[in-house]
């Protein structure tokens, strides 16, 4: 085959082969060699095209300057004249695109592979398209039910401690649950619309491919039938040629024709044709007649002759230019596309494997927490529940906030014994009953020092023991803030009710003997902040004064912040002395427990409501009607409230800061 002017395979190693039957005058954009296909459909007479002055039949088309132009997959063609380079990539998988020109069928077969893998391409991309929209929904769905449920909760009134808690943190785990779907929905959006474009792509570089190797295909079939016509006139006027010469030797006209019908079909009919146009054969036998008859057929023939050398020239080189150069360059950029588009999507189905993946763990990680981060998953939010403690904290707030008009409705448990009412039964609590029912003052081994501080009026004890600050309460202050600073609920959860008769019969009779860094008191130092507040509930007037009651909650009703922080600091100024720098220490005690806030829970607001009916009284003796009193109770809230976040400007001077 060689000797037809194909290249060898030898040729796929490198552009430094030989390129038969290429003009050097042509430059091909891109090319790859290929092994020889169809030969020629015959073979070049000896004499050269070059000798004869007619102009060639037919031009290769690919001389116009066509080329592919393709923005990906034709990106790494390059051009042969580039030196050091190859006609395939290394990368490239030379042994396929081998087989595939081998095959009569390799271009109309990538043709179909492209136009699957479209069809895959575009189906991920729809499904991408669709699972986004689910998840997109899914998740500002779940988004929109977690904030509007944590809205309507905190505007209802549902159970409030550790509850109303793990319920926020519950919905805050939905809500960062549906943030997760949203990212997820959308990278699936991204994804959808790059294997859109990918298809767009595709589909666009394949049908420009596919038009140039029909152009090429077209220009070298136009090609062959072009040799074949003037093969065709030759055959015939060599024929003319012949008959003439055996009727100037004086062969008869008969024997002729009896040659050329053992000559073939082809002969008898092409003296067929000769005789129909014109039976030159038939005319007179004068000498210069038939001479120059001869001359004129010969001239024929010789014309013919160069046009069927040149025709088949240009064919046999359009030939080798196409199956040795174009149809590898087509091939090539054909197994691109579709290499192109099988690793696009194989790519995004991976990632899209991968992102699910991700989306799943992210909502386990959600779920439950692995790292150190303080986050708090769905399980651990519910286990921090506390109902008991709930319920403790919720019956004192409410005795503070309704015992008193409950209690005007309802039979008195205790009263005067002239009304015929009972002393109290003493109540067995343990081993222990008998020593204390027997010991004076009803505790073993206490003695009674005489300085009783319950239910002592305030002035009166603090000119006894000659101190500005009850020493009850700053022997209390100091232990909550040693021990219970960081305690969850301090102040809202009360402690046990015998413990706290306890403490409080202890600290009433011996002050001093009493050590509240034991692990007694120190472990269970919500009975310390208990005795605390019925220290100040036992107080005979209470802390901010019943001369002043009305003053604080015409202040507190005040809506404007600034004007009622003005008159509130007022009504403190006007307190006594005793109460004032009691009411400072402590309220500095809780200023300095509200610093703690995130880990106690104990904000301004919860230490209002704690403290608001306890610094304010229970009772006020007018006329014996306390609904006035109970109708207060927010307004007593909202003046700690307000004291309590302007303390500093309050009860510090520039001096003491």
């Amino acid at each position: 085959m060689s000797d037809e002017g194909y290249q060898s395979k030898s040729s796929w190693h490198g552009d430094d082969q030989p390129r038969l039957g290429v003009p050097q005058s042509q430059t091909v954009e891109s090319a790859s060699s290929s092994s020889p296909r169809l030969p020629a459909s015959a073979s070049p007479l000896p004499r050269s095209s070059t000798d004869s002055d007619s102009k060639p039949i037919h031009s290769p088309p690919w001389n116009d300057s066509q080329s592919l132009e393709r923005r990906d997959t034709l990106a790494t063609i390059h051009s042969v004249d580039q030196p050091g380079q190859g006609l395939v990539e290394s990368g490239f998988d030379e042994s396929v695109l081998r087989a595939l020109c081998d095959l009569d069928c390799g271009v109309p077969l990538l043709l179909d592979r492209i136009k699957q893998s479209v069809v895959s391409c575009r189906e991920a991309s729809i499904f991408f398209k669709k699972r986004a929209a689910i998840e997109e929904e899914y998740g500002r769905t779940m988004q929109k039910l977690s904030r509007s449920t944590a809205e309507v909760y905190a505007l209802n009134d549902g159970k409030a401690g550790t509850f109303v808690s793990a319920w926020m943190s519950s919905m805050r785990v939905h809500e960062l649950m549906a943030d997760n779907r949203l990212r997820f929905a959308q990278r699936l959006n991204e994804m959808s619309e790059e294997l859109a474009t990918l298809v767009k792509e595709v589909d666009k570089n394949r049908k420009q491919t596919k038009d140039l190797a029909t152009r090429y295909e077209r220009a070298l079939q136009e090609s062959e039938a072009a040799t074949e016509k003037c093969k065709n006139r030759l055959d015939f006027t060599s024929e003319e040629l012949e008959r003439l010469l055996l009727q100037k030797e004086g062969e008869s006209f008969k024997d002729t024709a009896v040659k050329a019908q053992a000559g073939g079909v082809g002969g008898k009919r092409a003296i067929g044709k000769a005789v129909a146009k014109g039976g030159l054969l038939l005319k007179g036998k004068n000498p210069g007649n038939i001479q120059r008859q001869e001359d004129d057929i010969r001239s024929r023939v010789s014309t013919a002759s160069d046009q069927y050398r040149k025709a088949v020239t240009d064919t046999q080189t359009m030939r080798q230019e196409y199956f040795n150069f174009q149809l590898p360059r087509i091939l090539r950029a054909l197994k691109e596309c579709a290499d192109e588009i099988d690793l696009g999507t194989q790519y995004h189905l991976t990632r899209y494997a991968f992102l699910f993946e991700s989306i799943v763990l992210s909502d386990g990680s959600t779920l439950v927490p692995t790292g150190d981060e303080g986050a708090v998953g769905l399980k651990s939010a519910v286990e921090t529940i506390d109902n008991r403690g709930d319920f403790k904290t919720y019956m004192q707030n409410y005795v503070y906030a309704r015992g008193g008009m409950a209690a005007a409705r309802r039979p008195k448990r205790d009263g005067p014994a002239d009304e015929g009412y009972l002393p109290p039964i003493n109540v067995y609590n343990g081993p222990n009953y008998a020593a204390q029912n027997n010991a004076p003052n009803g505790i073993v081994g206490l003695q009674d020092k005489g300085r009783p501080t319950f239910g002592i009026d305030l002035a009166e004890q603090m000119t006894r023991d000659n101190v500005e600050v009850p020493p009850i309460i700053n022997k209390c202050c100091e232990a909550i803030e040693k021990h219970g600073i960081h305690s969850q609920g301090i102040y809202r959860v009360s402690g046990m009710t015998s413990k706290v008769n306890n403490l409080k019969q202890r600290l009433d009779k011996d002050l001093d003997s009493v050590d509240l860094d034991t692990p007694e008191w120190s472990g269970d130092i919500n009975t310390v902040a208990s005795v605390i507040k019925m220290w100040l509930r036992e107080l005979p007037d209470p802390l901010m004064t019943y001369n002043l009651h009305q003053g604080f909650i015409e202040a507190a009703k005040i809506e404007n912040d600034r004007l009622r922080h003005i008159r509130l600091h007022e009504r403190v100024n006007d307190l006594p002395d005793p109460n004032y720098s009691t009411l400072k220490y402590i309220l500095g005690h809780l200023h300095r427990v509200n610093q703690h806030a995130a880990e106690n829970s104990m904000s301004t607001q919860n230490l209002a409501i704690v403290f608001g009916p306890t610094l304010f009284g229970q009772q006020m003796p007018t006329n014996g009607h306390e609904a006035g009193v109970m109708a207060d109770a927010p307004f007593q809230n909202q003046a700690i409230e307000t004291i309590l976040n302007h303390y500093t400007d309050i009860f510090i001077d520039e001096s003491e800061s």
